[in-house]
């Protein structure tokens, strides 16, 4: 079986040469080590040293030299505007509070879908759209990034 033992990061490889792709939800992005199989069947082991967020857009380096793209699988979301950054701030410390999963992009925010918490922040004035988009949320204070937020789609 086919090893993949390195991450190549989004924007640092030609994605249009990647062998195969894979797609996974956030959840199962949170790997290191895992039998995965492409959506061109291709069957591989990742085997990382460390568990590692894997980003939409990343790319998986076989043993052999070829490229498995990840991408990221659409998930039911939150899109969360608000009208100042005092008012994004605001919004960002209550989710934070609740320890709850969140994505920045731009001047939005993203989390899963949640009526207590939409509820709670229609409360706090803020403007939810709901959508379907891969899911890459912010690591936490004590993870180790290989970028900062992310400003992507």
């Amino acid at each position: 079986m086919k090893r993949a033992g390195e991450i190549r990061h989004k924007g640092s490889w030609a994605t249009g040469s990647a062998a195969d792709y894979v797609v996974l939800d956030a959840d199962a992005r949170q790997r290191r080590r895992s039998v995965l199989t492409g959506e061109r069947g291709t069957r591989f082991l990742l085997d990382l040293p460390d568990a590692t967020m894997l980003h939409d857009g990343d790319g998986l380096v076989l043993d052999d030299g070829s490229i498995i793209r990840v991408a990221g699988k659409a998930e039911p979301l939150i899109e969360i505007a608000v009208s100042s950054a005092d008012d994004l701030a605001l919004i960002a410390w209550h989710l934070g509070n609740r320890h709850t999963e969140m994505q920045i992009v731009g001047d939005k925010l993203r989390i899963r879908r949640d009526h207590v918490l939409e509820d709670m922040l229609r409360g706090l004035g803020a403007r939810l759209t709901p959508i379907e988009a891969p899911f890459d949320p912010e690591a936490g204070a004590y993870a180790h990034h290989h970028h900062g937020h992310h400003d992507g789609a």
